[in-house]
């Protein structure tokens, strides 16, 4: 299963910890062991990294979201035009 990294800024970096909106996204389409991660210089900078069974789904579910991703973004206070996903390759 590969194993995807997402980043993005976010407006409160104390309430995108706390928020159950990550799994509540992304658990009905497969992804685990969901671990978040802050920048210790600049904690508006923010990142997760999960395993995906099915990267393209997952993909199309960020890419163009359906209203409950579009919902768990803003209330996570989420700067969607910052968004990267690296996904892992291995040789």
């Amino acid at each position: 299963m590969p194993t995807v990294f997402g980043y993005h800024d976010v407006k409160d970096t104390a309430h995108w910890l706390a928020s159950p909106k990550r799994e509540e996204v992304f658990g009905p389409i497969g992804v685990t062991n969901i671990r978040t991660f802050v920048c210790p210089d600049d904690r508006t900078k923010v990142g997760v990294m999960m395993d995906v069974p099915d990267v393209e789904q997952m993909a199309r579910a960020v890419q163009s979201p359906a209203p409950e991703m579009i919902e768990a973004m803003q209330y996570d206070g989420v700067l969607p035009e910052t968004l990267v996903i690296l996904v892992e390759e291995r040789p």
